[in-house]
Protein backbone atom coordinates (compact mmCIF):
# COMPACT_ATOMS: atom_id res chain seq x y z
CA UNK A 1 0.00 0.00 0.00
CA UNK A 2 1.57 3.67 -0.64
CA UNK A 3 1.26 6.30 1.46
CA UNK A 4 -1.97 8.71 0.16
CA UNK A 5 1.00 11.68 0.72
CA UNK A 6 0.28 14.89 2.27
CA UNK A 7 -2.72 16.19 3.47
CA UNK A 8 -4.02 19.16 1.93
CA UNK A 9 -6.81 21.13 4.46
CA UNK A 10 -8.84 23.78 3.05
CA UNK A 11 -8.10 27.28 2.06
CA UNK A 12 -9.47 28.40 5.08
CA UNK A 13 -8.06 26.18 7.37
CA UNK A 14 -4.55 27.59 5.91
CA UNK A 15 -5.57 30.90 6.45
CA UNK A 16 -7.04 30.64 10.10
CA UNK A 17 -3.54 28.69 11.35
CA UNK A 18 -1.52 31.04 9.49
CA UNK A 19 0.77 33.28 11.74
CA UNK A 20 1.87 35.66 8.87
CA UNK A 21 1.36 39.57 10.65
CA UNK A 22 1.37 38.32 14.12
CA UNK A 23 4.31 39.74 15.40
CA UNK A 24 3.09 43.62 13.74
CA UNK A 25 -0.36 42.78 15.48
CA UNK A 26 1.10 41.84 18.54
CA UNK A 27 3.67 44.81 18.43
CA UNK A 28 0.41 46.73 18.13
CA UNK A 29 -1.66 45.72 20.71
CA UNK A 30 1.23 46.32 23.71
CA UNK A 31 2.68 49.19 22.32
CA UNK A 32 0.33 51.79 24.41
CA UNK A 33 0.29 49.10 27.27
CA UNK A 34 4.66 49.53 27.23
CA UNK A 35 4.15 53.75 26.97
CA UNK A 36 1.79 54.33 29.60
CA UNK A 37 4.15 51.99 32.02
CA UNK A 38 6.81 54.07 31.09
CA UNK A 39 4.47 57.21 31.50
CA UNK A 40 4.11 55.93 34.72
CA UNK A 41 7.18 55.56 35.52
CA UNK A 42 8.26 58.87 34.65
CA UNK A 43 5.47 60.85 36.37
CA UNK A 44 6.61 58.87 39.65
CA UNK A 45 10.37 59.78 39.13
CA UNK A 46 9.39 64.01 38.38
CA UNK A 47 7.76 64.26 41.66
CA UNK A 48 10.20 62.57 43.52
CA UNK A 49 12.82 64.79 42.03
CA UNK A 50 11.22 67.69 42.00
CA UNK A 51 10.32 67.38 45.56
CA UNK A 52 13.88 66.80 45.99
CA UNK A 53 15.02 69.78 44.30
CA UNK A 54 12.45 72.05 46.17
CA UNK A 55 13.33 70.17 49.58
CA UNK A 56 17.03 71.64 48.56
CA UNK A 57 16.52 75.03 48.19
CA UNK A 58 14.48 75.22 51.30
CA UNK A 59 16.75 73.81 53.40
CA UNK A 60 19.51 76.40 52.14
CA UNK A 61 17.08 79.44 52.48
CA UNK A 62 16.09 78.40 55.74
CA UNK A 63 19.70 78.07 56.79
CA UNK A 64 20.88 80.86 55.51
CA UNK A 65 18.16 82.78 56.88
CA UNK A 66 18.92 81.14 60.45
CA UNK A 67 22.80 81.97 59.92
CA UNK A 68 21.73 85.68 59.66
CA UNK A 69 19.77 86.07 62.65
CA UNK A 70 21.60 86.96 66.24
CA UNK A 71 20.42 84.26 68.62
CA UNK A 72 19.52 80.75 68.51
CA UNK A 73 15.37 81.19 68.99
CA UNK A 74 15.50 83.75 66.45
CA UNK A 75 17.37 81.65 63.92
CA UNK A 76 14.60 78.17 64.72
CA UNK A 77 12.02 80.79 63.73
CA UNK A 78 13.59 82.21 60.79
CA UNK A 79 14.43 78.32 59.51
CA UNK A 80 10.53 77.24 60.18
CA UNK A 81 8.93 80.41 58.42
CA UNK A 82 11.38 80.29 55.53
CA UNK A 83 10.77 76.45 55.12
CA UNK A 84 7.03 76.78 55.49
CA UNK A 85 6.72 79.92 52.81
CA UNK A 86 8.88 78.23 49.98
CA UNK A 87 7.64 74.86 50.42
CA UNK A 88 4.28 76.15 50.58
CA UNK A 89 4.03 77.19 46.84
CA UNK A 90 5.56 73.71 45.84
CA UNK A 91 1.46 72.03 45.97
CA UNK A 92 0.17 68.90 46.91
CA UNK A 93 3.79 67.07 45.59
CA UNK A 94 5.10 67.96 49.34
CA UNK A 95 2.92 67.14 52.49
CA UNK A 96 3.51 66.58 56.70
CA UNK A 97 5.96 69.37 56.54
CA UNK A 98 9.04 69.12 59.10
CA UNK A 99 11.83 70.88 59.61
CA UNK A 100 14.66 70.69 62.48
CA UNK A 101 17.29 73.42 63.16
CA UNK A 102 20.30 72.85 64.76
CA UNK A 103 21.55 75.47 66.56
CA UNK A 104 23.93 73.66 68.87
CA UNK A 105 26.83 75.55 67.39
CA UNK A 106 25.24 79.20 67.10
CA UNK A 107 27.95 81.02 67.88
CA UNK A 108 30.46 83.01 66.41
CA UNK A 109 32.62 81.05 63.87
CA UNK A 110 30.05 78.32 64.28
CA UNK A 111 27.06 76.56 62.03
CA UNK A 112 23.93 76.11 61.85
CA UNK A 113 22.65 73.16 60.46
CA UNK A 114 18.71 72.67 58.85
CA UNK A 115 17.04 69.93 57.77
CA UNK A 116 13.27 69.79 55.75
CA UNK A 117 11.71 66.84 55.48
CA UNK A 118 8.23 66.37 53.62
CA UNK A 119 6.08 63.44 52.56
CA UNK A 120 5.72 62.80 48.77
CA UNK A 121 2.65 61.83 47.14
CA UNK A 122 3.02 58.93 44.86
CA UNK A 123 -0.51 57.80 44.29
CA UNK A 124 -0.06 58.02 40.57
CA UNK A 125 2.44 55.05 40.42
CA UNK A 126 0.18 52.46 42.01
CA UNK A 127 -0.29 50.11 39.52
CA UNK A 128 4.14 50.03 39.11
CA UNK A 129 3.86 48.58 42.81
CA UNK A 130 5.71 51.25 44.46
CA UNK A 131 4.22 52.77 47.82
CA UNK A 132 1.47 55.35 48.02
CA UNK A 133 4.14 57.97 49.86
CA UNK A 134 7.71 58.08 49.79
CA UNK A 135 9.66 60.33 52.44
CA UNK A 136 11.90 62.81 50.84
CA UNK A 137 14.33 64.67 53.17
CA UNK A 138 17.24 67.88 52.43
CA UNK A 139 19.94 69.10 55.02
CA UNK A 140 21.91 72.06 54.79
CA UNK A 141 24.81 73.30 56.96
CA UNK A 142 25.86 77.70 56.98
CA UNK A 143 28.79 78.92 58.55
CA UNK A 144 27.89 81.81 61.12
CA UNK A 145 30.22 84.51 60.30
CA UNK A 146 33.39 84.68 62.65
CA UNK A 147 33.59 88.47 63.76
CA UNK A 148 30.15 89.18 63.98
CA UNK A 149 28.98 90.07 67.49
CA UNK A 150 25.51 88.33 69.16
CA UNK A 151 24.97 91.26 71.11
CA UNK A 152 21.14 92.47 70.68
CA UNK A 153 20.99 96.68 70.56
CA UNK A 154 17.92 97.81 70.84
Amino acid sequence: MTSPGPRRGSAWTRWWRAERGSAATELTLLAPVLVMVLVLVAVVAHRVVDARLRLDSAAHQAARAASIERSAADAERAADELAATVLGSAGPSCADLAVATDTSGFRAGGTVTVTVSCSVDLTGGLLLGVPGRTEVTATATEPLDTFRSTVVVP
